[in-house]
């Protein structure tokens, strides 16, 4: 069970969200999860759990600081107003929050979905203390300065994403392996969100993610998770 806890961004300004700890006792890798852009809402906070069940410690920043919708209309004006560079900052704060963190042994990933997805590139990109990044179907709008990318990046994405568009990841994927930095992408039968189970008609089951305890580190392939190809 995920509890609401307080951290400092990375410039120290205050920071929040919620964290799920393991049942094991001993020091565990550790998963930032970047929510939608409907905020920290109760299909998160059930990644958040299996995350923890997976072995993982598992630390969800409040973006939005206490606020949520279920309404597309108001998650558009929530994610339009979100500062980025704020944004990020307080990722940053989540990742060397859990890098320093007791129960965590060293080793931190990134995790990101829609809205969370395209910061997740960004994190990449401007966290060096990252050492895994699964962005699933989003793509940051703001310009990013991919030649900091150094951690390892398994990117999902869905064909008939109109957003998201694969095609965009796939122009992505170019750029970084012109640069020489890894990105492995998959492109799944699907609609945007097809990894949120509380939406049936975009919920893909064949390509639901399955979670392992297997560390991200630096210069691995972003083993923070294993996922299923969709048939």
């Amino acid at each position: 069970m995920a509890q609401k806890i307080s951290f400092p961004a990375i410039d120290g300004a205050p920071a929040s969200g919620e964290l799920a700890l393991p049942e094991q006792e001993d020091r565990a890798p550790a998963v930032v999860l970047i929510h939608e852009w409907w905020g920290i809402s109760d299909h998160l906070r059930s990644l958040l759990d299996r995350l923890a069940g997976a072995g993982f410690v598992a630390l969800a920043p409040d973006l939005y600081h206490g606020k949520s919708t279920r309404d597309p209309a108001e998650a558009s004006q929530l994610m339009n107003a979100l500062d980025w560079e704020r944004a990020l900052l307080e990722i940053s704060g989540a990742v060397y929050f859990l890098v320093d963190h007791p129960r965590v042994n060293g080793h931190v990933g990134a995790v990101g979905f829609c809205m969370g997805g395209a910061l997740c590139f960004s994190a990449a990109a401007t966290i060096p203390r990252l050492g895994a990044a699964v962005p699933f179907y989003g793509i940051p709008s703001k310009a990013t300065d991919y030649s900091k990318v150094k951690a390892p990046i398994l990117a999902h994405f869905a064909a008939r994403d109109t957003w998201a568009k694969p095609a965009l990841a796939e122009a992505l994927q170019r750029e970084l392996a012109a640069g020489g930095q890894p990105m492995e992408l998959h492109v799944y039968d699907a609609d945007h969100a097809f990894m949120n189970d509380t939406r049936p008609e975009v919920h893909h089951p064949p390509a639901e993610v399955l979670l392992r305890g297997r560390r991200p580190g630096r210069g691995r392939r972003p083993d923070v998770c294993t996922f299923r190809r969709a048939r």
